[in-house]
């Protein structure tokens, strides 16, 4: 998602987009403004050849209104919808000497929009280099979930003449754009019930059959450690499937924020429909979050062969919390210090989940272990802990025992 920066995000990357084309295209000394209409023109500040992008008017979205953050808001969980907005810009071009003798301004009206037409939809590298610190928390534009879009709008000539009129400014022509949509995070926390423990009798997962085959290696399913909906890294993940015995066979491990996939060997003991596969304990190179894994065969005299994919989360762990029993200072504030496993980049989204509330992390610059977390407004008790990583929670519910019980472990009183 974006934060309440995305909209001058938005204005500051199309600007880059059309003062970069024209700085290497042969248009020399073009300046591109974001001013108002009434103020584009300003003889003290520009009068030479300019392309001015105004933004006038915003609106909601109504596919995004209403709808709840995606990957971050499970059943059952309260939170403050998203802010989604299209934005329009109106695009105009100046020539000095008001176009005499050449109609330079059409010429770069012309280019501003063939710009446009060729950037149609603003791409993460679009964003980053032209907010140079967006690797900064404070820029997460490029993060959002979707895409923003920029599409010319046809206005008619009263909706041009009303515009215009409005600002008093003398008519130049120009050409209009929507771009959405923007998503804007709300920032009060989201109310996260604790799970329930206890699943009825009759609570049965789904169940998948067939009678057709593959003669290629195909994957069927994946089983976690103990029924738990996701693995921790040490854990031992069992794939099932056919076809899978050959003479290497390689699991990888696929996630968005890692440049290149996983391969970890399978523990001994494969056979043609399962394979046991222990997650390697390196926190440094795995992130929480969710994942596809698939399997890659190699068998004699014949092509490696990669299987279809299947999804899983792994769960970020809670080593350590500093301290677990802590003061609220004068202002009924309290910081909490979490050692987790795997390590967290700079460009997750980190929550801590303290009884039903929701609190993000303090911002981090470089790839972590080590979270901070300041809440306010907290009442003196005992909180049971979860920490939420790009939608992924850590496991609070502890099924090694019979019955299953809260983890003691993720427990931290406030005085």
């Amino acid at each position: 998602m974006s934060n309440s920066l995305a909209i001058a995000a938005v204005t500051t990357t199309l600007r880059h987009l059309l003062q970069q084309r024209f700085d290497t295209d042969g248009f020399g000394g073009i300046t591109v403004t974001t001013r108002p209409l009434d103020k584009a023109r300003d003889n003290n500040i520009t009068s030479g050849d300019q392309v001015n992008l105004f933004l006038y008017h915003t609106q909601p979205n109504a596919a995004w209104r209403n709808m709840d953050i995606p990957s971050q808001v499970k059943s059952g969980e309260t939170a403050q919808p998203l802010l989604p907005l299209n934005l329009y810009y109106m695009l105009t071009a100046y020539a000095k000497n008001d176009d005499f003798p050449e109609p330079t301004s059409h010429r770069l009206l012309g280019e501003a929009m063939s710009i446009f037409n060729d950037h149609p939809i603003l791409s993460p590298a679009d964003i980053r280099g032209a907010l140079p610190g967006i690797n900064s928390p404070e820029f997460d534009l490029d993060q959002q979930v979707e895409r923003v879009r920029i599409v010319l709008q046809a206005l008619s000539v009263d909706d041009l003449f009303r515009l215009w009129s409005t600002f008093q400014a003398p008519y130049r022509i120009s050409s209009a754009y929507e771009v959405s949509v923007v998503l804007i995070e709300s920032r009060r926390p989201a109310k996260t019930p604790l799970p329930v423990i206890r699943r009825q009798s009759d609570d049965r997962g789904p169940v998948v059959q067939s009678d057709l085959m593959s003669p290629f290696p195909t994957l069927t399913s994946v089983q976690l450690p103990n029924q738990e909906g996701s693995a921790r890294l040490g854990n031992v993940v069992t794939i099932n499937g056919f076809h899978l015995e050959g003479e290497i066979v390689v699991v990888l491990f696929m996630n968005p924020r890692l440049a290149n996939p996983i391969q970890v060997s399978p523990v001994p003991g494969i056979t043609g429909t399962k394979i046991k596969v222990e997650l390697p304990n390196d926190s440094g190179n795995w992130v929480a979050g969710f994942y596809t894994l698939g399997v890659r065969v190699t068998q004699t005299g014949q092509p490696s062969r990669t299987t279809n994919e299947l999804s899983f989360s792994l769960a970020p762990q809670i080593l350590d919390i500093i301290p677990r029993q802590v003061i609220r200072d004068a202002n009924g504030e309290v910081t909490l210090v979490m050692i987790c496993s795997p390590q967290v980049r700079s460009q997750q989204r980190v929550a801590l989940l303290l009884g039903d509330r929701e609190v993000l992390a303090q911002s981090r610059t470089t790839q972590t272990d080590r979270l901070e977390f300041r809440i306010t407004g907290v009442t003196p008790g005992e909180y049971f802990l979860r920490l939420r990583i790009d939608g992924v929670d850590s496991l609070l519910v502890d099924r090694t025992v019979t019955p299953p019980v809260f983890d003691p472990n993720q427990k931290v009183s406030i005085i």
